[in-house]
C-alpha cells in the first residue's frame, strides 16, 4: 500500500488536475440525473444511470429491491408511503487486490422532491441549465451533485493509477426523502464500513450531529351543518387550526434555551415543526366535518422516538379535551413517513480530522461544523450500522424550492477533497 503524506503537496496537485481535466464529465452526468424526474416512485431512470456509470468505472454493481418485510424487524425503519415494486438501490463495490486500508462508504440519495409549479421556474425544472458558475434544476444540488462528487472522485483517483486499498462501496439510494429505507435497506443488504460520508449539500462543512425527525397525520373531526343554520356545526378545518396552534407551543417549549441539547445551544431556532399539507371539507356550502394536517417534527439527538410520540400525542389529546374552541370535536394522530432518530458524532472522531485535513489541504481552510437541524441518511451508518458517518457536499442553494441550483465551483473542490480523503482514508495501490 502506498503511503499517503497528510502534506503531500504532489498528491494534492495530481487530483486537483485530475478533477479539473474530469469537470467537463462531472457537470454532463450530473445533467444527465436532472433530466431524471427521479421523483418518490420514479427512481429508475436515474438510477440505470448511476449502474451503467458504476461499471464504467471498473466496479462491481450491485442493483436489489428493498425488501420491506425484511426490514420492518430493524431499527431505524419507517412506515413506507408506496410500494417498492420496480424501485432499486444500486451499489458500486471495489474491492482492492489485498485490503489494508479503511474501508469506507460514500452514500447519496437519487430521490427528488416534487418541483412545484413548474411556471414559477426561471427554467423549467427538469432541464438543467448552467448560468453564472451554477448548475440549476431539481435535485442539482440536493443531492445529485453529491452523487457526481463522489463518483468522479473515484474516478480522479484511477486517472492518476490509483484505486483505494481497502473496501469501497458507492451507494445510490432511493427514498431519502421520506423515510429513508433506501440507506436501511443497505444494512440490510450487509454493507459495513470503517466510515461513512454523504455528500449532502451543506456548504463543505463537517456534520458533527442532526435531528431526529418525524412524520405525522393528525385528522380532526368536526359536525356538518348547512349554510342555513350554521351554528350547529363544527368547522373540522377552524378546529385543525386550533390544534395546530398547540402544536406551535409544544414547538415552542423545545426550542426553549433550558430544552435544547448542548449542540444546538447557540441556533436560534434549533427545532422545527412544519404544517407541510393540509386537506380538509367536503362541499364548498356545507361546514366542513374532516380535515387532516400533515406534519413534519423535529427534536433533538439522544431523545427516545416512542418518548417524543407520546408528548406529541398528549399535546394534541390535551388540546381537545380543554380548548373551547375544540369542544366537540375529535383527533386522531398516526405516524407514517419518517420515524428517524437524531445522532452526534464525537469532533474528535478519525473521519472527521481526516475529512478535516483533506478539506484544509484542498481549499486552504479549515471546515466549520454544523449542528444540522434536518436529518439525513447519516443516522442508519452512526446508530445501527458501527459505521462513523458525517456529510460534507457542496454549496447548494433554493433546495427543495424554486430554481435548485448548485456552485460548480464547489462541486469541483468536493470532488477534489472527496477524492484525498479517500486516499488518506483507505490507502492506495496501483491499479492492476
Amino acid at each position: 500500500m502506498q503511503a499517503i503524506d497528510e502534506d503531500d503537496a504532489s498528491l494534492v496537485r495530481g487530483l486537483t488536475a485530475a478533477v479539473e481535466a474530469l469537470q467537463d464529465e462531472a457537470v454532463a452526468l450530473l445533467s444527465a440525473l436532472v433530466r431524471e424526474p427521479s421523483l418518490l416512485g420514479q427512481e429508475a431512470g436515474a438510477q440505470k444511470i448511476m449502474a451503467g456509470t458504476f461499471a464504467g468505472l471498473g466496479l462491481e454493481v450491485d442493483t436489489f429491491a428493498i425488501d420491506e418485510a425484511a426490514l420492518q424487524g430493524m431499527p431505524g425503519w419507517s412506515p413506507s408511503l408506496i410500494s417498492y415494486d420496480g424501485r432499486l438501490n444500486v451499489v458500486g463495490v471495489h474491492r482492492p487486490r489485498a485490503a489494508r486500508g479503511r474501508s469506507l462508504i460514500l452514500n447519496g440519495h437519487i430521490d427528488v422532491v416534487p418541483p412545484g409549479e413548474a411556471a414559477r421556474w426561471t427554467t423549467p425544472p427538469f432541464e438543467p441549465v448552467v448560468r453564472e458558475g451554477r448548475l440549476y434544476g431539481r435535485g442539482a444540488g440536493d443531492m445529485k451533485a453529491g452523487i457526481v462528487a463522489y463518483t468522479m472522485a473515484f474516478k480522479a483517483l484511477r486517472s492518476l493509477g490509483l484505486a483505494p486499498a481497502a473496501p469501497v462501496y458507492l451507494q445510490s439510494v432511493i427514498e431519502e426523502e421520506c423515510t429513508g429505507n433506501g440507506a436501511l435497506a443497505c444494512l440490510q443488504r450487509g454493507y459495513r464500513a470503517e466510515a461513512a460520508v454523504i455528500p449532502e449539500p451543506f456548504n463543505q462543512t463537517l456534520m458533527t450531529a442532526q435531528l431526529g425527525v418525524m412524520w405525522m397525520q393528525v385528522e380532526v373531526r368536526g359536525r356538518a351543518a348547512h349554510m342555513i343554520d350554521r351554528g350547529q356545526g363544527t368547522s373540522a378545518i377552524d378546529a385543525a387550526f386550533s390544534v395546530a396552534a398547540h402544536l406551535r407551543r409544544l414547538e415552542a417549549a423545545w426550542n426553549e434555551p433550558a430544552a435544547r441539547h448542548p449542540r444546538y445551544a447557540a441556533h436560534a431556532h434549533p427545532v422545527n415543526f412544519n404544517l407541510g399539507r393540509i386537506e380538509g371539507g367536503e362541499w364548498t356550502s356545507s361546514v366542513p366535518e374532516s380535515c387532516a394536517m400533515h406534519w413534519r417534527l423535529g427534536f433533538y439527538p439522544g431523545e427516545d422516538l416512542a418518548e417524543v410520540r407520546g408528548r406529541v400525542e398528549r399535546c394534541v389529546a390535551e388540546a381537545i379535551a380543554t380548548d373551547p374552541a375544540l369542544a366537540g370535536c375529535a383527533a386522531t394522530v398516526r405516524w407514517a413517513g419518517f420515524q428517524a432518530a437524531g445522532f452526534e458524532i464525537d469532533p474528535g472522531a478519525a473521519v472527521l480530522q481526516v475529512l478535516g485535513e483533506a478539506h484544509r489541504a484542498v481549499c486552504g481552510r479549515d471546515a466549520a461544523e454544523l449542528a444540522c437541524t434536518c436529518t439525513t441518511d447519516a443516522r442508519f451508518f452512526a446508530l445501527y450500522g458501527d459505521t462513523p458517518a458525517t456529510c460534507y457536499g457542496p454549496e447548494a442553494s433554493s433546495i427543495h424550492t424554486v430554481d435548485e441550483s448548485v456552485s460548480l465551483a464547489s462541486l469541483r473542490e468536493v470532488t477534489t477533497v472527496l477524492a484525498l480523503f479517500m486516499a488518506r482514508w483507505c490507502g492506495v495501490e496501483p491499479i492492476a
